[in-house]
């Protein structure tokens, strides 16, 4: 009997969230377009059934889609470049700027889109093994893979480059962030001018890209995927060394920054800092005078989940602090309950119409700073012609002594993951 009584307990209990769940829907669904709008331009989602996707399109209830490998399953470049397109022209048909069309191509362990586009490997292994003098060539000539790849499947914003420092951190609990393999250098001077070169070249194909995840996370031992995880390294020593690939002195123009879900047990030891309102509001907004977009890293993430806010107070709290976008990338379906519990708090008063102001303008002025890339640099430094071989690095030497810098990134220069 205590079997059949706890099923019964389990069963009503799924009931009543999904049931939550389809009320939130409804209820989101059915909100006029210009509260949808209003509020939306603050979100991009992941999506798994295209349907849907299209439909918060339509209703203007989104400001761009996230692409991952479960998006991309078998197609080919053209069936996605397709897709993409047929999602702006719904977008188009709105009346509203194009959508941000994102994803995760790093290089390395985390390159989303590979296959179809070209794996390439982490930018550590172009700074390891290249000397000084030629490492902004090398780095552009990688980044200009990045940014005409992205840019010919309609992609306009890549979450990369990774400018949290290599401090060694190894935790073997950590099976999803794993900085260690994805930061670039442990020296802040090296990371900044690698990210820079980076940026601006994938500016040059109307890509923008995204420094992550401040306040950094290469001291960071817990996996914030996972759980709530604490950056407990005093002020200074951030200051003199995590911190300077993030602030604004060092940015290129159009550059992202992505917030991180540690806490920063020095500033804010109560809330993570993708919605403190301490880090955001205090130190990045008013003391670093920090006028880039602002996003969140994946609020379906533990470390916010589990944390003492809630998903729903966190994203509130994100906003009126000062951050532009919200990510919602693993769980979709997490967008609903978050967008009611939005619409809900601007009915109560309790959203900041100031920071939403600034944020509106920030982003429209980030939506005029893209360039369309000309057929040209689409093109600039492709090799069509390359043999099966010279692309898994089995190059002949001929195939090497015509490669170009960046054919040297995917032939036999550098090892693949």
């Amino acid at each position: 009997w205590l079997g059949i009584v706890l099923c019964i307990a389990g069963l009503t209990l799924f009931g009543s969230y999904q049931g939550r769940f389809l009320a939130d829907k409804h209820f989101v669904l059915s909100q006029p377009s210009d509260t949808l709008a209003r509020l939306g331009h603050h979100f991009v989602v992941g999506y798994r059934s295209q349907a849907e996707i299209e439909q918060l399109i339509e209703k203007r209830a989104i400001a761009g889609i996230y692409l991952t490998r479960r998006n991309i399953g078998g197609k080919s470049i053209a069936e996605i470049k397709g897709a993409i397109a047929h999602l702006q022209s719904l977008r188009q048909e709105t009346r509203q700027p194009p959508l941000w069309v994102s994803t995760d191509q790093e290089g390395g362990i985390v390159s989303r889109l590979s296959p179809p586009l070209a794996p390439l490997p982490p930018l550590a292994q172009i700074v390891d093994s290249t000397a000084a003098g030629d490492r902004q060539a090398q780095v552009q000539a990688y980044a200009e893979t990045h940014g005409r790849e992205l840019a010919n499947l309609g992609i306009n914003l890549n979450f990369a480059p990774v400018v949290d420092l290599d401090h060694g951190q190894l935790n073997p609990d950590d099976r999803l962030s794993q900085i260690f393999r994805r930061a670039i250098a442990s020296d802040s001077a090296i990371v900044s001018a690698v990210a820079q070169t980076y940026c601006q070249t994938l500016m040059s194909f109307g890509v923008h890209c995204t420094l992550k995840h401040f306040p950094g996370l290469g001291r960071v031992v817990a996996d914030t995927h996972l759980t709530p995880a604490q950056l407990a390294t005093p002020v200074e020593t951030l200051r003199q060394s995590d911190w300077i690939p993030f602030h604004p002195e060092q940015m290129a123009d159009g550059a992202f920054t992505m917030l991180g879900h540690a806490t920063v047990t020095a500033l804010d030891p109560d809330y993570p800092a993708s919605f403190s309102h301490k880090i955001v509001a205090g130190l990045l907004r008013q003391t670093w005078q920090h006028d880039g977009v602002l996003i969140t890293d994946d609020f379906s993430m533990g470390a916010v989940y589990y944390s003492k806010a809630g998903v729903l107070t966190a994203t509130r709290k994100a906003l009126n602090s000062g951050v532009d976008l919200i990510l919602i990338a693993y769980d979709p379906a997490l967008y609903y309950p978050i967008m009611a519990s939005l619409i809900r708090a601007e009915q109560t008063g309790q959203l900041a119409p100031g920071p939403l102001k600034l944020s509106r303008d920030r982003l429209r002025r980030y939506q005029t700073k893209r360039p369309t890339p000309d057929r040209a640099s689409l093109n600039r430094s492709a090799k069509p012609n390359r043999s099966p071989d010279a692309i898994r690095g089995n190059a002949s030497p001929a195939e090497k002594a015509n490669s170009s810098p960046t054919d040297l990134i995917k032939i036999g220069h550098y090892d693949f993951p």
